[in-house]
């Protein structure tokens, strides 16, 4: 069985791992954490001279052009990779193409025998949610482990990212925060560097990983919790306001029936395993993610909505 040295090297050997949505939040965050630990990051987009790849460029990484709807460059970009961070989002598109192309994906990592590919789902996409976005991905999961290529599947929770703008943001500036949920509802959240980092540490360390389905958060808060800890970083008043489920239809069922299943349900993850099991993944709090951003930039910056 290979094992990781110190420095996290599969084998003591430095790995070549091509990064899907390398230019995105959870892939560049992948694509970060893996060029700190000494890796050759080959980061797949489908815009190589966006301002985001040239930032990979500068760190390090090897910026290749790649379409999931482009089989034949899926195949270039793969060659010769060890291993697989794999990304698929329906928005932009619908659900149907996300299924596709992450289907194309994982068969194009077989077919250039990749040695290990880390997707990157929901949490509790895998217990029939309704919710048409974590169902997709749930596809793509199972035809991923019947591939034959040794597979992890990290699913993380709610985005704390999500929280710097769109419409959550516009509500800030207001000082509410506008969230589809009661006050006292739980829900459990997690900041795209986790993402990155706990993606990083499963490529590093396949064996233990391969095979493995995680659901993954860094932090649980009621809705009015994640208002006052907002309110506390942002330095101004922030009250929650609850959003009927029915205005959140107007824009998307699809989020709507994610906001009802987080109400109904409860998209549990159990953080403080996670914290014990995997400290060098160095977990965020909600706190300390929000302490963390430039927020008076976000409140100067013109809103995105009306």
């Amino acid at each position: 069985m290979q094992k990781t040295d110190d420095c996290g090297f599969l084998g003591g050997t430095m790995l070549t791992i091509a990064v899907t949505g390398a230019t995105g939040a959870q892939g560049g965050a992948t694509a970060r954490a893996l060029l700190a630990a000494g890796h050759r990051v080959r980061a797949l987009t489908r815009q190589p001279g966006a301002p985001a790849a040239e930032a990979l460029r500068r760190l390090g990484a090897e910026v290749v052009r790649a379409d999931f709807d482009d089989r034949g460059s899926l195949d270039a970009a793969l060659a010769g990779a060890d291993s697989l961070f794999a990304v698929t989002t329906p928005f932009g598109t619908d659900t149907a193409t996300e299924v596709r192309q992450g289907v194309s994906l994982v068969d194009a990592a077989a077919g250039a025998r990749v040695g290990h590919v880390v997707f990157t789902s929901a949490a509790h996409a895998d217990r029939a949610t309704g919710i048409p976005h974590y169902d997709s991905k749930y596809v793509i999961e199972q035809h991923l482990q019947d591939s034959g290529v040794p597979w992890t599947v990290i699913a993380p929770a709610a985005f704390m990212d999500n929280y710097t703008g769109g419409w959550t943001l516009d509500g800030l500036r207001e000082g509410v925060f506008a969230w589809p949920m009661p006050a006292d509802i739980p829900l459990t959240l997690i900041p795209a560097d986790d993402i990155g980092a706990f993606a990083a540490l499963t490529l590093q360390r396949r064996d233990e990983f391969a095979g493995r389905r995680i659901d993954i958060a860094s932090d649980e808060l009621t809705a009015a919790g994640m208002a006052e800890v907002l309110a506390a970083a942002a330095g101004r008043p922030i009250a929650h306001r609850e959003v009927p489920s029915a205005y959140v239809r107007n824009f998307s069922d699809d989020l709507a029936a994610m906001f009802e299943y987080f109400t109904t349900r409860g998209l549990t993850v159990d953080t403080a395993a996670l914290r014990r099991d995997f400290p060098e993944v160095g977990w965020h709090t909600f706190a300390e993610w929000a302490a963390a951003q430039d927020w008076s930039a976000h409140f100067a910056a013109t809103p995105a909505h009306t």
